[in-house]
């Protein structure tokens, strides 16, 4: 039985993958050499990078035979790659703090633009509106603390002075507090409910709008050891990507039907809705742009030509560019 279950998902990912046009052309990977290792841990992904589950049964296209999906850590660290993984999906802002405290990953392509808004309630119009207001967060330090401190700068308040941090661990900001940072399908079910109202938007606003928001980190010792591997993981994943542009309907049935998505409506509007652009937007200007802005913040102590230079290889990404033109 599980051999029928596991062919059966085999066959619909690949019937998917073939209608959007992303199989890979024979002969790729004999010129490429063998795998170093058929063995590849992910960290479970978030609804809006999903493709990392959909890229399961192109994983095993390329070769990989033992694929897990390990939950990240319950905890507020940063911490975009931890001990048991070897590829996570990775908050931009999230890694270039990483980097900054000398966490081993690498950096290896930029996968989506814009997941988080800014939800606020009635009589609050702009991040300006809430100087004297209390802001929930789940730790100081997290991502969203270190998101809202960014919008908050950006229009001229002083993130210590001006906002009323209110934190608790256990507990989602926006189940308690007038304001917070909400992360796919948070969003999805926030507007469904009539529950307050987002006043950025990174989809759309600029200048969040412009750069990546979740990018691909590979363990440093895995990328080092494993660049055969390590390639072949990025295009699974850059494919199936793609795939969630190309047929976001398909995508978000094949996650519903397993359980990976809690509602096939709000994977639908998290798939359609967000800017799965890695061939159009710049990598490292992302980390360029994250690391000046922390920089200033406060948050990390490098410039973002080292962060750059300890926690980025971008050659995989700019073989496939060439390897997977639309």
């Amino acid at each position: 039985m599980p051999i029928m279950q596991t062919r059966r998902r085999f066959l619909a990912m690949t019937t998917l993958a073939g209608a959007a046009g992303i199989l890979s052309p024979r002969g790729t990977q004999a010129a490429e050499g063998p795998l170093e290792t058929t063995t590849v841990r992910l960290q479970t992904p978030a609804l809006c990078v999903s493709s990392l589950h959909i890229a399961e049964e192109l994983l095993r296209a390329e070769g990989f035979t033992d694929i897990r999906y390990t939950a990240p850590p319950d905890s507020q660290t940063i911490l975009p790659i931890h001990g048991d993984v070897d590829f996570s999906p990775a908050y931009a802002s999230d890694s270039v703090r990483a980097i900054d405290a000398g966490e081993p990953l690498t950096l290896l392509a930029g996968v989506m633009v814009g997941c988080f808004e800014l939800f606020a309630r009635e009589g609050i119009a702009s991040v300006a509106d809430l100087k004297g207001k209390s802001v929930g967060v789940q730790a100081l330090g997290s991502n969203p603390h270190a998101l809202l401190t960014l919008l908050a700068a950006q229009v001229g308040l002083d993130p210590v002075k001006d906002l009323h941090w209110v934190t608790d661990p256990k507990v989602k900001p926006k189940e308690l507090f007038e304001q917070g940072m909400a992360f796919p399908p948070e969003p999805q079910e926030l507007h469904a409910r009539g529950i307050g109202h987002a006043i950025v938007n990174t989809a759309v606003d600029r200048p969040w709008s412009q750069y990546f928001c979740c990018m691909l980190a590979g363990n440093r010792e895995f990328v080092a050891m494993h660049p055969v591997a390590t390639k072949r993981v990025v295009r699974a994943i850059l494919k199936a990507t793609d795939l969630c542009a190309a047929e976001p309907a398909r995508a978000a049935q094949w996650l519903a039907d397993r359980g990976l998505a809690p509602h096939y409506d709000y994977a639908l509007q998290t798939l359609s809705e967000n800017g799965y652009r890695w061939r159009e937007y710049d990598a490292e200007d992302t980390i360029r742009f994250y690391a000046l802005r922390f920089r200033d913040a406060g948050f990390i102590k490098s410039t973002p030509q080292k962060i750059i230079a300890d926690g980025t290889d971008w050659r995989f990404l700019d073989e496939l560019k060439r390897e997977l033109k639309a």
